[in-house]
């Protein structure tokens, strides 16, 4: 559990934000997190594998730079609305760290899963209509994948719930 948690009556109409708010997380709590989510990994999965093509990197080095890119991305777009609630740069990283990493890790490895798969798609140039198919249709399988996962951890108090200890209402 969380400090600052406690006393947090603001939080009180806010049903399914994790176990320390009366229970379960809602699939739609659940679903807003893994949005929030897929839009950290699907800029840094679209900038990295543009810029792999673009500078002609290996597949094995597109995909790191892409994994690498969701991550600073995913953090960045959790840290942008902690910090505007108030914390300072080293509170706002651990609130991205607790709350991001093992939904953008489980997106990724679906996401990159997929995209290696496809034959041909990690060959195709960003012109190819293949190329774009594969990584809608992996952005969309990780999203969907990630939502149980992320319901399971916002019940529980971890994942994105710590975000919702920070947010301002």
């Amino acid at each position: 559990m969380h400090a600052g948690h406690a006393g947090h009556a603001g939080h009180a109409g806010h049903a399914g934000h994790g176990a320390a708010h009366g229970g379960g997380a809602s699939w739609r709590t659940a679903a807003q997190a893994t949005l929030h989510c897929l839009t950290g990994c699907a800029i840094g999965e679209i900038l990295g594998m543009v810029l792999g093509t673009a500078f002609g990197l290996h597949n094995g080095a597109t995909v790191v730079l892409s994994v690498l890119l969701a991550f600073v991305f995913g953090y960045a777009l959790t840290m942008r609305g902690v910090l505007k609630a108030g914390l300072d740069v080293g509170a706002a990283v651990k609130v991205a760290l607790a709350a991001d990493t093992v939904s953008i890790l489980v997106m990724e490895l679906i996401d990159n899963t997929v995209m290696v798969t496809v034959p041909g798609a990690m060959d195709a140039g960003l012109g190819d209509l293949l190329f774009w198919i594969a990584l809608a249709g992996s952005l969309v399988l990780a999203f969907s994948l990630t939502v149980p996962v992320n319901k399971w951890m916002i019940g529980r108090g971890r994942g994105h719930a710590v975000v919702h200890a920070h947010h301002q209402h």
